[in-house]
């Protein structure tokens, strides 16, 4: 028997090999990057928005004075803080001063 060559050589069939490989590596880390992302986007999507809690009613006025003015306060830091609107703030200064 001849030892001529029948064929591509070892190296050349280990290199394609190798070649074949890393391209269906990085064709299948590219999809899952991909589908990965998708999969981000639809979460991020079906995650409903934020609702914020309703402010917590103010106490009713007490006979003292100084349970309305603590009342009074705490209604206005409410305010101040965002957590009670304009409307809200006067109706519940209102109940609180008795009017």
């Amino acid at each position: 028997m001849p030892l001529g060559r029948r064929g591509p050589g070892l190296v050349r069939g280990v290199a394609r090999t190798a070649v074949v490989a890393g391209t269906a590596t990085a064709v299948s880390g590219r999809v899952a990057r991909r589908q990965q992302a998708k999969f981000a986007q639809q979460a991020q999507a079906e995650q409903p928005a934020a609702v914020p809690a309703p402010a917590p009613a103010p106490a009713p006025a007490a006979a003292g004075g100084a349970d309305v003015s603590a009342q009074l306060q705490e209604l206005v830091s409410m305010h101040a803080s965002g957590a009670l609107s304009d409307e809200e703030f006067a109706t519940a200064k209102a109940k609180v001063l008795g009017g």
